[in-house]
C-alpha cells in the first residue's frame, strides 16, 4: 500500500510527522516543484519523499490536505481515480452554501470531483498544531473521525489511521456523518475541533 499527501502547509506536515513517527513512507506534493519543499520534508523523516503531483497521485490512498477551493485543480492530475482512496481533509469554510451545487455536505461536492475513486471524509477535524501532536495521550489514543459511502474504503482508513497511532471512529455516510466534521459557509460540524482521547 502507497500513501501521498497533497499540499504541504500546516495541515500536510502535521500529517507527514504522523507518517514519520510511525516510520511509514509517504510522497509530498504541491503544485510547485518537489525541490521547493525538500528541505521542509528532510527536516521532518527521511521516510517523507518530496515528489511532483504527477508522481505523488500514483499512491493507493491520497490525502487531500489542500484549501478545498484547490481540490478540483488536484482531481484533473488524473483522467480517473478508479482504484484509488481520497481522504478528504478539507473544510470549506467561508465557502458560500451556493457553491456546493445543492449537495448536503461538502465532501460529496469532492467525491463528484474524483471521478471512480473511493472518498473518505477525515482527519479533518482538528487543527494541525493538535493532529501532529503524538496522538498517544495519558494511556489514551487520539480520536479522528471518518465518514465514507464505501464501507471498504472507510475500514482501509481505519487501518491507516490506527497505524498511525490514532483511534478512528465511524461516523457512517457523507450526508449524515459528514455533516458531523465538515466545515461550510460560515458554520462548523459539531464535531469540528472536539479533541477526544479513546481508552481502550
Amino acid at each position: 500500500m502507497s500513501y501521498a499527501i497533497i499540499g504541504f502547509g500546516k495541515l500536510g506536515q502535521a500529517l507527514a510527522r504522523a507518517f514519520a513517527r510511525s516510520g511509514i513512507e509517504v510522497s509530498v506534493a504541491t503544485t510547485r516543484e518537489p525541490e521547493s519543499f525538500a528541505s521542509a520534508a528532510a527536516a521532518i523523516g527521511p521516510g517523507i519523499l518530496p515528489q511532483t503531483l504527477a508522481e505523488a497521485v500514483k499512491a493507493d490512498i491520497v490525502f487531500l490536505a489542500v484549501r478545498f477551493e484547490s481540490h478540483r485543480d488536484v482531481a484533473k492530475a488524473l483522467p480517473t481515480w478508479e482504484g484509488k482512496t481520497i481522504i478528504d481533509a478539507t473544510n470549506a469554510y467561508g465557502v458560500p452554501l451556493e457553491e456546493l451545487g445543492g449537495q448536503p455536505s461538502s465532501a460529496k461536492v469532492v467525491a463528484q470531483a474524483y471521478t471512480g475513486g473511493k472518498l473518505v471524509k477525515g482527519f479533518n477535524h482538528l487543527v494541525a498544531a493538535v493532529l501532529e501532536q503524538d496522538p498517544a495521550v495519558n494511556g489514551g489514543r487520539r480520536v479522528v473521525f471518518l465518514a465514507s459511502d464505501d464501507d471498504g474504503a472507510a475500514a482501509e482508513v481505519a487501518a491507516l489511521a490506527e497505524n498511525l497511532g490514532f483511534s478512528p471512529i465511524k461516523l457512517g455516510g457523507l450526508s449524515e456523518g459528514g455533516l458531523l466534521v465538515q466545515a461550510c459557509g460560515k458554520s462548523w460540524g459539531q464535531l469540528i475541533f472536539k479533541d477526544l482521547v479513546k481508552f481502550d
